[in-house]
């Protein structure tokens, strides 16, 4: 079986994450969309919070599943028996520290990236711009799934 891991913290999906997820569903029998636990970094969303977004939204694809990791990447793509990383790139200033996490990854533990270009639909596009863009009021109906709309909505309008 040929399964890849396409990791991120994901906070929150974007559709330029959900392009890369696609594309990469119809290349693989199955992919693990791993979502990052950063202990040193609190996001927007619970990584809960985050894992069930992602489950709505890619359970269209039937061979995509999400689960969550700590740690080495490696060593997650170990336990999940995936010898191949799926990274999106938006432009070249991501590839240098890709390329760099790329080597250090097949280093270790002989684990491939591939490197897909994002649509260029999506470019610009990255969940700190969203989230941005959310809390001062602006549409982001165009770069993320209703739900996730919804959810950052919920979360960004001031309570009295």
């Amino acid at each position: 079986m040929r399964r890849a891991v396409c990791p991120g913290s994901f906070d929150p999906v974007t559709n330029g994450h959900l392009d890369i997820i696609g594309r990469a569903s119809r290349l693989f029998d199955e992919v693990i969309v791993g979502v990052l636990v950063n202990q040193s970094k609190s996001g927007l969303f619970t990584v809960e919070e985050r894992i069930d977004m992602l489950r709505e939204v890619t359970s269209s694809y039937g061979n995509v599943r999400v689960e969550s990791f700590r740690g080495l990447l490696v060593d997650f793509c170990r336990a999940q028996q995936a010898s191949v990383l799926i990274k999106g790139l938006r432009a070249v200033s991501d590839f240098d520290y890709e390329l760099q996490m790329a080597q250090m990854n097949i280093g270790l533990a002989g684990v491939e990236t591939l490197f897909m270009p994002t649509n260029p639909l999506y470019s610009f596009l990255s969940s700190s711009l969203v989230k941005d863009v959310a809390k001062w009021g602006g549409d982001i109906s165009a770069h993320v799934p209703d739900v996730v709309r919804e959810a950052l909505q919920t979360r960004l309008t001031p309570r009295p």
